[in-house]
């Protein structure tokens, strides 16, 4: 004789266990573990790396804001660059009451990168042009190392 099996979703309380009795799923890993961190975290510490680097040598960047943006707005810099070209990171001068920016643009320069080491040496070089630019130096005068990465 066969006996019925009770229908799912009717027991006392939430489910404990999945379908193969070893417990629900928890992390991969703790927060703290740079496993955890996302590519735009791990992006953002390359720049806040060379931002540190930079600032022992230039403390004036301590008033300038450093933003990492996923992709340049369609009407964010327009005018200011070639439509074929997209910019790896862009600067917008202080004005109306606003501090002075530094824009690195994230996902172009992943396309751009094969792993960590070069990605961070694109996005040093990518600070240093930007700061350049914004404080109306050359690269090589913001930091003398500029391009032998």
């Amino acid at each position: 004789m066969d006996t019925p099996v009770p229908p799912r979703g009717t027991g006392p309380g939430p489910r404990r266990r999945d379908r193969h009795g070893r417990g629900m799923r928890g992390p991969i890993a703790p927060p703290q573990v740079p496993l955890a961190a996302s590519r735009a975290e791990v992006f953002t510490d390359l720049v806040q790396d060379s931002l540190d680097r930079l600032e022992r040598r230039w403390p004036q960047l301590a008033d300038i804001d450093f933003l990492v943006l996923e992709v340049p707005g369609p009407g964010e810099s327009a005018g200011r660059w070639n439509d074929e070209a997209v910019p790896l990171g862009d600067t917008f001068p202080a004005q109306d009451g606003r501090r002075a920016r530094v824009v690195v643009y994230r996902r172009p320069v992943e396309i751009r990168t094969k792993g960590r080491d070069e990605r961070a040496a694109l996005v040093h070089d990518i600070v240093v042009e930007q700061v350049a630019d914004l404080l109306g130096l050359t690269p090589e005068t913001v930091d003398p190392r500029y391009g032998e990465d």
